[in-house]
């Protein structure tokens, strides 16, 4: 008759092996965010968040109405509905009717309900009147009653530009101290030279997100 004769130490490797191998269950799911994108045309949306998807710059068209990107990061993936800052009625087979920019910010906050963060992207290398436009805008938006508890990542982008103001030229004239006092926000630099620096401001924003979903947890 034929014994066979394991040691010890065989035995407890081969158990934990088949242990691993039977208990390990599919990688928990990563949590996903609904968030809402906004700025001025040519302000870089579209550019940044293509960019984040590793979609090639050459297929980047200028967003008319909205669109939503899934944005996928390590610990979670990110829903963000870009809001266009034009957009154009067909009036016939040969003739576009392209409405001015301002006009269709109005109609933003109907796509602001369920959102459960904010990024706001700015050209901080634009003209005065298109820098005191932005400003404007997320002032309206730090105060908007669906938004203003949201965490804001504001993003001050074409900082490769020679015209680039710096952050804290950004945070005086924006006044952003003043106003979002109390709330939870992060004023970043990027450019699309840098994707290290783009990602590491997401990360940031994931962990308001985070500190939010825990607070909604304990309540």
């Amino acid at each position: 008759m034929l014994h066979l004769n394991c040691d010890s130490g065989h035995k407890s490797r081969m158990t934990a092996c088949f242990r691993a191998l039977c208990c390990k269950g599919p990688p928990p799911a990563r949590p996903e965010y609904d968030l809402v994108c906004i700025g001025l045309t040519g302000s870089g949306k579209t550019s940044l968040l293509s960019k984040l998807c590793s979609e090639s710059p050459e297929n980047v068209v200028s967003t008319t109405g909205f669109s939503i990107k899934a944005v996928p990061f390590q610990n979670a993936i990110l829903n963000v509905k870009e809001l266009g800052g034009i957009t154009f009625t067909i009036l016939s087979t040969s003739a576009l009717d392209f409405t001015r920019a301002d006009n269709i910010r109005k109609y933003w906050s109907r796509y602001y309900q369920g959102s459960q963060g904010v990024i706001f992207v700015l050209d901080s290398a634009s003209s005065e009147d298109d820098l005191e436009t932005a400003r404007n805008e997320l002032h309206s938006a730090l105060q908007h009653p669906q938004l203003c508890t949201l965490p804001f990542l504001i993003l001050a982008n074409h900082q490769d530009k020679p015209a680039a103001r710096s952050l804290q030229e950004i945070k005086k004239y924006f006044e952003l101290e003043p106003l979002a006092r109390g709330k939870r926000w992060i004023l970043q630099p990027c450019s699309l030279d840098d994707t290290d620096a783009l990602k590491d401001s997401f990360s940031q924003l994931i962990s308001l997100l985070e500190e939010k979903g825990h607070e909604a947890m304990r309540m």
